[in-house]
């Protein structure tokens, strides 16, 4: 396992109690003021992993899941497109991620797992203040959001259908080109680094 990061970027945004909309909206404020790095976001369950993976996708953002209900060679390709750079922002499970080769990040983000959880400690190094999001940004990206968080839904609906059809021992994969209802949210993709954003000011 790489180093813990030590960079100032390396953070822990204090946005696990929000809802859903508005934690979505924060994370997206953040991975858009810091495009240009690269991103592991923990998440709690396999469903939500999949669901935010798929949000930040319509919103253009660069994100592949990595949890437990990808096969293992699945996972490891998804690890793989995440070290070359193809992939800004590896969204994960605390359990799926444990025993892989995972690179040094530049952001660590706890999008909703308790903080005691060691792992996410250990990659964090040590905790920082929350990322100074301005709460008027964040409010603007309600209605993009809103949308693809939709697309989202309809996506993973789309995804467990096809899944009995084909039997229950489907696993979940990254579902890159699986969706049938795909649509970029208005406004297209975020301007800037391949995190899928641009900074404040530019």
């Amino acid at each position: 396992m790489a180093d813990s990061p030590d960079r100032a970027e390396d953070f822990e945004p204090e946005i696990s109690e929000e809802s859903n909309e508005t934690g979505d909206c924060y994370l997206v404020s953040i991975l858009n003021e810091l495009a240009g790095n690269s991103f592991m976001v923990f998440c709690s369950t396999c469903n939500n992993t999949q669901r935010v993976t798929l949000l930040l996708r319509n919103l253009g953002i660069t994100a592949i899941p990595l949890h437990g209900q990808m096969s293992q060679n699945k996972r490891l390709g998804a690890l793989n497109k995440f070290k070359s750079k193809s992939r800004s922002v590896l969204l994960a499970t605390d359990v799926a991620s444990r025993g892989l080769d995972i690179p040094h990040v530049d952001c660590v983000i706890n999008f909703d797992i308790p903080t005691h959880s060691k792992r996410i400690e250990t990659l964090i190094g040590k905790k920082l203040p929350a990322f100074p999001t301005q709460e008027e940004e964040v409010m603007m990206l309600v209605e993009r959001v809103s949308e693809a968080q939709r697309f989202a839904r309809l996506e993973i609906k789309e995804q467990g259908e096809k899944r009995k059809r084909k039997g229950r021992d489907e696993d979940r994969d990254d579902a890159e080109h699986s969706s049938g209802v795909r649509k970029k949210v208005k406004g297209g993709k975020f301007a800037g680094g391949r995190g899928g954003g641009s900074r404040r000011g530019r």
